[in-house]
């Protein structure tokens, strides 16, 4: 299946940025300004929940591609037809303070089932960060065989940071660098790391071998559309300009 042409051009820049306005996030207002404050800042594509009265308003507020999220195929039918231009299963950090998991057959399955259903739609699939390294790994690769077209990470809700300022942002995300790391090596498809990602390490994001990062909370939290612009121009900055020294 051929990428989105931005998108495409981005990965293979590898400065792709998809902000993320949040899985469970019906929030009109928020949406919108999280949508704004990204085609302003220059992100290369959204990120918002299956709603089809978003979906429709986020089409009307950027020429930006369009992400859906959910974890149930049927809704991405109707995220489709209301006119998002891709489909993620995954962002499953906001359900496991719910005690809710997502096990490597369940995400496999999830997958198996929206290709069957959306055949021709680019489909972007997160790992788990509950699974081992190398389990996530062998979930990547079997995803990559049953249709992915991107494999995304996460990790930012396991970490457990101890250090203020820039260190406490690497050990954050860590598990997620560490994931891309190992997936961007056994696949063939863009891997986007996510949850956890600042501007202070979407350049470490790209030199562990990801295509691009996703950013949600570090941007949908802020309380004004001023501070979001300018938190997404930070980290496209970070990406288009630091060079990475380790």
């Amino acid at each position: 299946m051929t990428i989105l042409s931005t998108l495409q051009r981005a990965f293979e820049q590898k400065n792709a940025l998809k902000v993320i306005s949040g899985l469970h996030n019906f929030d009109r207002d928020n949406v919108a300004a999280v949508v704004k404050a990204a085609e302003i800042g220059g992100a290369t594509f959204v990120d918002i929940a299956a709603d089809a009265d978003l979906i429709r308003m986020a089409k009307q507020l950027t020429q930006l591609p369009i992400c859906v999220s959910a974890v149930e195929p049927e809704k991405f039918v109707m995220a489709v037809a209301a006119g998002a231009d891709m489909i993620e299963i995954g962002n499953f950090d906001s359900f496991y303070a719910q005690g809710r998991r997502f096990e490597a057959p369940e995400v496999l399955e999830l997958t198996q089932s929206t290709r069957a259903l959306l055949p021709n739609v680019l489909l972007s699939v997160t790992v788990p960060h509950i699974l081992a390294l190398d389990e996530q790994v062998a979930l990547a690769e079997a995803l990559v065989n049953a249709g992915a077209d991107i494999i995304q990470t996460e990790g930012g809700t396991s970490a457990a940071p101890v250090s203020p300022g820039v260190l406490g942002l690497i050990e954050k995300a860590a598990p997620t660098l560490a994931a891309a790391h190992e997936i961007s090596h056994a696949v063939d498809v863009p891997v986007l790391c996510a949850s956890g990602i600042s501007s202070a390490t979407a350049p470490l994001a790209i030199a562990s071998g990801a295509a691009g990062v996703g950013v949600g909370s570090a941007i949908n939290k802020l309380d004004n559309e001023l501070a979001m612009i300018a938190a997404v121009r930070a980290i496209v900055e970070s990406m288009h300009t630091s060079q990475v020294r380790v």
